[in-house]
């Protein structure tokens, strides 16, 4: 397992992330154990988990997550571990209003966000959070696949200013250590490090965008904006909601996250979607990989990504993750992805 520093703080954190939506919903708090022991003991020190977790998010399960981290972390070495949490901002999603969260009441304010961190805490069993998100933008972006960027669909909002400013007394009180950003955009990255440099306020050291083989976008602006303010990438969806794993192509299979949350995936409904997961599935076996393996290794291998993001619902699948830290991709294979890329570029933005 290799280590990174992540963007500009002194956050080092492991090559691969562990991701815990599933916990409280998919698996049991016995299960959930089970997988943080394994990461921990193949090198893994980075937990990445948020308040409305699991996902999809419902009211009688929501902070179930962080509650059954915390169970864990009580009983771990505190200070060798770096748990990321995030906080959610106000749904742009009409039908999904997210009521159970405060309320609905989840602007990035500096109530909504002491109330989060508080939360947080409790139920991470935690008097500190490494790193502290924002799950996505407080005002308008188009997320989660949604369609290119339209000012009429524009809303109030709580200005980045202002919600930095949130966060300044409970970084000096030492309850948050670094601030991130989650589904952001690179004038969104811009605004916060330009803010926090000119105004002495807290920077931003990290962004989790979705990033895999069929969702390249990161890399054509986001990656250069990231690059010169010092903001690393924490990627995730990286199996394509577990459709890279090719478990998919043929039938759906019983109790996946696409059999058990029908819509869910929506996000991965789109034009030449499945054909080119069926290419680099084909790729894969000419190479004596399996899709897991190839597509987690694509994403290591590039230069901008400081973490991968991984997650499963069984350990036999956190184990086959895992066994991508020890690939690398030759540049043979590398091209006959890029050729992929290439006659389907970024089915699934």
């Amino acid at each position: 397992m290799q280590y990174k520093k992540l963007g500009d703080s002194e956050l080092l954190v492991s090559e691969i992330c562990l991701g815990t939506m599933n916990y409280g919903q998919q698996n049991t708090l016995e299960e959930a154990e089970e997988q943080l022991d394994y990461a921990v003991s193949q090198g893994i020190n980075f937990i990445d988990t948020a308040e409305m977790y699991p996902a999809p998010t419902r009211a009688e399960t929501k902070g179930k997550t962080e509650e059954y981290i915390g169970k864990w972390l009580s009983k771990q070495r505190r200070d060798q571990l770096i748990i990321a949490t995030k906080v959610s901002g106000p749904s742009g999603d009409r039908t999904l209003p997210l009521t159970w969260i405060r309320d609905g009441k989840s602007r990035i304010d500096r109530k909504n966000v002491q109330e989060a961190v508080e939360g947080s805490l409790q139920r991470l069993q935690t008097d500190y959070i490494d790193l502290y998100q924002i799950h996505w933008p407080d005002r308008y972006v188009p997320l989660f696949g949604a369609a290119d960027y339209d000012p009429s669909y524009e809303r109030e909002t709580v200005p980045i200013l202002e919600q930095l400013e949130a966060f300044v007394d409970l970084v000096k009180a030492g309850k948050i250590r670094y601030l991130g950003v989650s589904n952001e955009t690179p004038w969104g990255v811009c605004e916060f490090c330009h803010l926090a440099q000119q105004l002495g306020l807290p920077k931003i050291g990290s962004i989790q965008n979705a990033f895999n083989l069929t969702n390249r976008v990161f890399q054509i602006h986001l990656a250069e904006t990231c690059h010169f303010h010092k903001v690393g990438l924490i990627a995730y969806s990286t199996l394509a909601f577990g459709y890279l794993s090719g478990k998919y192509l043929c039938q759906t299979p019983a109790g996946s996250r696409v059999d058990l949350f029908p819509g869910f995936d929506k996000r991965y409904q789109k034009p030449y979607f499945h054909e080119a997961v069926k290419a680099y599935v084909e790729i894969a076996h000419k190479y004596g990989l399996t899709p897991v393996q190839l597509a987690l290794a694509f994403v290591r291998s590039r230069w901008f990504v400081t973490s991968t993001i991984i997650a499963a619902s069984k350990i036999e699948q956190l184990k086959e993750n895992l066994s991508c830290v020890d690939i690398k991709l030759d540049p043979e294979i590398l091209a006959e992805i890029d050729k992929v890329h290439a006659r389907y570029p970024n089915p699934t933005p």
